[in-house]
Order: C-alpha cells, then sequence, then structure tokens
C-alpha cells in the first residue's frame, strides 16, 4: 500500500488494499432470522403459548418500570388489563429485545431509546388513569346493533375511487 490519501488511490489499488482475503460477496449463508424476539399479534395468541408470553412480558414490565421509575400513572399495577398498554409494552419489548441483540451492530440501544421516549406519551393515552386505589374496568366499545347491514352491503358492493 501507498502512502496514498485513499481518495486519490485507483479503485483496484484501494479493493486490493481492504484485505479482504476469505471474503466471498456471493455467499449467501448467513442468518435470515430476525434480530432479538417476535412481536406477539395477542389477538390470535393460543393457550398452550399465553402463560409463558404473559410470564415473560410481565418480567420485561417489571424490570422496565423499575429501571426507568415510570411511575403508576403511566403503567399501573393492573396493566396487563388493559388491552392498549398491554399493546404498546409489547411493542416496546419487541424493539427492545432486536436493540439489544447480541449481532447488533451497535446502534441498537440508542434506536431503542429514541423509540422510548416517543413511545411514552402513547403509553399516557393507552391507560386514562383510573386505576390508582384499584382497578376500574372500562366499559369497551361495542359494535353490538351500531351498523345498518343493509346499508353496509350496499356501500360495500360499490366502487367507491373518487
Amino acid at each position: 500500500m501507498t502512502d496514498q490519501h485513499p481518495e486519490d488511490m485507483p479503485i483496484e489499488e484501494l479493493v486490493a488494499s481492504l484485505r479482504l482475503d476469505g471474503f466471498d460477496p456471493s455467499d449467501r449463508g448467513g442468518s435470515s432470522e430476525p434480530l432479538g424476539g417476535q412481536p406477539v399479534n395477542w389477538r390470535d395468541l393460543d393457550g398452550k403459548d399465553a402463560r409463558k408470553t404473559w410470564d415473560d412480558l410481565r418480567q420485561w414490565v417489571e424490570w422496565v418500570t423499575t429501571r426507568y421509575d415510570i411511575p403508576e400513572v403511566i403503567v399501573p399495577t393492573c396493566w396487563w388489563r388493559h388491552g392498549a398498554l398491554v399493546e404498546e409494552l409489547s411493542a416496546l419489548r419487541t424493539a427492545w429485545e432486536a436493540a439489544f441483540d447480541p449481532t447488533d451492530a451497535g446502534f441498537g440501544p440508542i434506536g431503542w431509546h429514541e423509540r422510548f421516549a416517543i413511545a411514552r406519551p402513547r403509553l399516557k393515552a393507552a391507560y386514562p388513569g383510573s386505576c390508582i386505589n384499584g382497578h376500574r374496568d372500562r366499559t369497551p366499545r361495542t359494535w353490538k346493533d351500531a351498523t345498518d347491514e343493509g346499508e353496509w352491503d350496499a356501500w360495500v358492493d360499490q366502487a367507491h375511487a373518487r
């Protein structure tokens, strides 16, 4: 290798200086497994996987709320009874697992903290703050008898590309 600055070197000389012995650009034998854990589809979670999935999430929620001193007005002790909060916490955990995967190049942790900062207002929005003195069930929205089926059928049977 010469004392030339890399920008001034001919491309062939620059490539040769990279010491790529043993590197085969056509080798695609690496893993295509996703980093970290898999997202949980809570809607379709079956009974045989439910216990471990819930226990894993609980362990992580208890750790993260302690580690980051997240108050009960954001994540109450009955967090698992608030569906939207479960979805937010579960998504954060999946992102955390990917960010701290050993194969990460090192940018994952800062990326996770950036996402965590963005997610904190969503955590507040997902929990109404009504369980300070014990859990209070909310009356969930219902679609029972809300849609006129005849009107719906007429709507979906037409093209609506305006």
